[in-house]
């Protein structure tokens, strides 16, 4: 389940995805396969072939390519999701979640 994130956020990201463009969109999330996530963050293009590039820069297999909702994305959790979104400048999405939870 998804919340956290207002409808522009979405279709924002949506439209960067759309245009190509590696895109990072981060939202409150909770799922009992993974009971120490509280945020994901998606990470999109539909440029599979770029998407697949960005993967391999961090270790991420393609197979790991969520691509059913017609929006390729990887998602990322827990450190690793910190430790990628560090590294890509985009800490500010993460930083807007956890301030809550301080």
């Amino acid at each position: 389940m998804a919340f956290g994130i207002k409808r522009p956020e979405l279709n924002a990201w949506k439209s960067a995805v759309k245009r190509g463009e590696i895109a990072f969109l981060t939202h409150y999330w909770l799922d009992e396969r993974f009971p120490h996530a509280t945020t994901v963050t998606k990470v999109g293009c539909s440029d599979l072939n770029k998407l697949i590039k960005w993967g391999k820069k961090y270790g991420i297999p393609a197979k790991y390519i969520d691509n059913r909702s017609g929006y390729p994305h990887f998602d990322l959790l827990g450190e690793r999701q910190k430790e990628i979104m560090k590294k890509e400048n985009q800490l500010e999405q993460l930083k807007r979640f956890e301030e809550v939870n301080e």
